[in-house]
């Protein structure tokens, strides 16, 4: 499955931590690319670049100006659309349904999302009916979705990065290439 992230409302210097951290998990959860809207921030954009460089991947940050004509876009080029609100069907309810999509754009908002965002997508996804934060959101989303891959030994081989980790149980053991 084909992933891409959308960040809503991104704010400076509100946001900047946030949504590096959505950026992150999206990365690390088998997501290809971050598109965000809101103010534009070009140290976001230059910092996930870093981590792809160093870390490996193809992962990239865009950013939008008009983030409803993106997201009908998408829908255009046959992704389906989730959006990730506590106001939505539970996710284990629509998990199985939303895996079936060959692409799939998640939203993840970051202000109050504006109603049209609801409208457009084919899923509005409640990973909890309690307030939360959006990176455990989507971190918890993209676990479901990719049914635990990510988190297996060999998934993070394909990043084939300057630097890797090996896994130990005690201690620290980096790899540079």
């Amino acid at each position: 499955m084909k992933i891409t992230i959308l960040r809503l409302g991104h704010r400076l210097p509100r946001d900047e931590r946030i949504t590096t951290h959505v950026g992150l998990v999206a990365r690390a959860f088998g997501a290809e690319e971050i598109i965000y809207a809101g103010q534009h921030d070009s140290s976001f954009e230059e910092s996930v670049k870093r981590i792809s460089g160093s870390w490996g991947g193809a992962f990239a940050a865009k950013y939008t100006e008009k983030p409803a004509n993106l997201v009908r876009e998408f829908k255009k080029k046959g992704y389906s659309v989730a959006h990730l609100t506590m106001y939505g069907i539970p996710l284990p309810e629509k998990a199985d349904e939303m895996r079936k999509a060959e692409k799939l754009l998640v939203i993840v908002g970051a202000e109050q999302v504006p109603s049209e965002f609801y409208e457009l997508a084919d899923f509005n996804i409640s990973v909890t009916s309690q307030p939360h934060s959006e990176v455990a959101a989507l971190a918890i989303t993209l676990d479901r979705l990719m049914e635990g891959k990510e988190l297996e030994r060999g998934f993070s081989e394909k990043f084939e990065g300057k630097i890797s980790l090996e896994p130990n149980e005690r201690g620290k053991s980096v790899r540079k290439r």
